[in-house]
């Protein structure tokens, strides 16, 4: 099993900026957390969980075009974390962001429990 812990959300002003810090425990951690796909998603209310950004073990990275160049997505596999710098932030990224954690090459699948981010004036 694994165990993802998200934690950064909060409020911000448009314009602001967070970085929200996932940490993986359980079966994703120490080499074995090379081997999973982290990622980061966002559900806004009335709407349905999309993709934000993902990031492989060996760093290759993916991110929604509403997100593109706003948004860094890093990880750092000593330390069994995914990260999500959110800059530019605008009212339309208000949302739960979850962390995923997936198995290279399997469908298994974990999440966070999601943390909230808000941004208004």
């Amino acid at each position: 099993q694994v165990q993802l812990v998200e934690s950064g959300g909060g409020s911000v002003q448009p314009g602001g900026s967070l970085r929200l810090s996932c940490t993986a425990s359980g079966t994703a951690s120490g080499r074995a957390f090379m081997s999973y796909v982290m990622g980061w998603y966002r559900q806004a209310p009335g709407k349905q969980r999309e993709l934000v950004a993902t990031i492989t073990g060996a760093y290759k990275t993916n991110y929604a075009d509403s997100v593109e160049g706003r948004f860094t997505i890093s990880r750092d596999n000593d330390k069994n974390t995914a990260n999500l710098q959110m800059n530019s932030l605008t009212p339309e990224d208000t949302a739960v962001y979850y962390c995923k954690a997936r198995r290279l090459y399997t469908d298994d699948a974990f999440w966070g429990q999601g943390t909230q981010v808000t941004v208004s004036s």
